[in-house]
């Protein structure tokens, strides 16, 4: 999707600083994995595997990779003891960053989050008390052109809690209302579209420049993290 929205800003992804495929698909995998242990296998009915899968694709991942990752949560080959951990932050100057993170060592892992706070000045925050300044939220992202005052109608009829428009077209939605916008995507195929779960701020907050160039060094040191696969915080770059 060309250019760069105001939620491209407040959401690190990790596909960008991923330089070896093989560890991109790795953390793809894991994704679907862990979508199919929390919601179940058939993606028509779970959301965060539909939106895995969509992501996994877009990333050039491989249909047999797909189907692997999917018959390891099944349990129909071996896997390892995937969990998915999130850890609530500090910043430099108050932002809340939340880690999104996929892990078969919750202890290791942990350590290394530390390790990195500590070098980069971050702190762990008590549970709870970042994750509440944020909330997870599907979006549908398409191209702005396809964009008119009858489509907005539908949109805001299936659901939509906010629509925003910059260089694309954003549409946020509670998750419960997923089925709405799926029938909606499958009957309007034209509209090229990506769709994907995310932790969305409630709030932005203004830091200084030079709380934006310490954050974007805690920033990229998390992204380099193995297990990290997320990062979501409430500011803007």
């Amino acid at each position: 999707m060309a250019g760069h929205s105001k939620w491209a800003q407040i959401k690190h992804k990790k596909a960008i600083l991923d330089q070896k495929k093989g560890q991109l698909f790795s953390k793809l995998a894991n994704e679907i994995t862990v979508a199919v242990r929390q919601g179940g296998p058939d993606v028509e009915g779970n959301f965060k595997l539909k939106a895995a899968i969509e992501k996994a694709k877009s990333l050039g991942m491989p249909q047999e990779n797909i189907e692997r990752a999917i018959k390891r949560a099944s349990g129909i080959i071996e896997h390892e003891n995937l969990e998915e951990v999130f850890y609530e932050i500090y910043g430099p100057e108050g932002v809340a960053i939340l880690v999104k993170a996929i892990t078969e060592n919750r202890n290791r892992t942990t350590s290394e989050i530390k390790g990195i706070l500590n070098k980069f000045g971050g702190k762990l925050a008590e549970g709870g008390a970042v994750k509440w300044l944020f909330e997870e939220q599907g979006i549908i992202r398409f191209e702005k052109n396809v964009f008119n005052e009858k489509l907005e109608e539908k949109l805001i009829d299936l659901g939509a809690k906010d629509i925003k428009i910059d260089d694309s077209v954003e549409v946020y939605f509670d998750l419960e209302d997923f089925k709405n916008f799926k029938k909606f995507l499958e009957e309007n195929k034209e509209i090229k579209n990506e769709i994907e779960i995310s932790w969305v701020p409630k709030e932005i907050i203004t830091i200084s420049d030079e709380g934006k160039e310490k954050l974007k060094k805690l920033l990229e040191a998390l992204d380099n993290q193995n297990e990290v696969e997320d990062i979501y915080f409430n500011t803007l770059l």
